[in-house]
């Protein structure tokens, strides 16, 4: 039943995006139907000030409205240390941490053959030319798929010659969660990557 073509153009759009579904799409198109015009300007000419503003930092590839971004422009960040993540929401997820100190570089994907997403498609080629004198440690925290797993082999294969460490992200148990409802992978990769007290 259609009650507005416009209502259902707007939920359209927004199903669009990632985690929305075709319900939840239409609540906010219904929320934003009822809503101020003043707010609905507001949402509409920040997502236009997204699009002109944000753009790739130069040498980490990652989302930015400056170029250098501002972590590759700190002087406070190792050089020495540089953790490859697929995507900018990775960088978002490790620096809430407070754990890393080093840089960054945001591949933008992974190699996936199924889906015909080469080395060439991601941002290897820019990775590579970033890892000179500097670079002491390459730190691998890509995500736990098969095309994570084939990527991390990949760019080892590639990183190895340069005489740089290689390490990746550790795999295994949450915290909070109990054995008896992990999955037999995760269990593995937690018992393979324990460490010695």
């Amino acid at each position: 039943m259609q009650t507005s073509e416009t209502l259902d153009k707007v939920a359209e759009e927004l199903a669009k995006l990632p985690s929305i579904g075709r319900k939840t799409a239409q609540r906010i198109a219904m929320f934003l139907a009822k809503s101020p015009a003043d707010e609905v300007q507001t949402l509409s000419d920040s997502l236009l000030q997204l699009k002109e503003k944000i753009r790739l930092c130069s040498v980490c590839c990652n989302i930015t409205e400056m170029d250098p971004c501002s972590i590759c422009s700190s002087d406070k960040r190792s050089k020495t240390s540089l953790c490859i993540v697929e995507e900018p929401g990775d960088v978002f997820a490790i620096e809430k941490t407070n754990e890393f100190k080093g840089k960054y570089h945001v591949l933008h994907g992974i190699i996936s053959p199924l889906d015909g997403i080469g080395p060439e498609d991601i941002k290897v080629k820019e990775l590579l030319m970033r890892l000179g004198t500097d670079v002491e440690e390459v730190i691998l925290a890509l995500n736990p798929s098969v095309e994570g797993e084939y990527t991390i082999t990949y760019l080892s294969r590639l990183i190895k010659p340069l005489n740089i460490k290689i390490s990746r992200i550790a795999r295994g148990i949450p915290v909070g969660t109990d054995l008896e409802f992990a999955d037999e992978i995760t269990i593995a990769k937690a018992i393979e990557g324990r460490i010695t007290l």
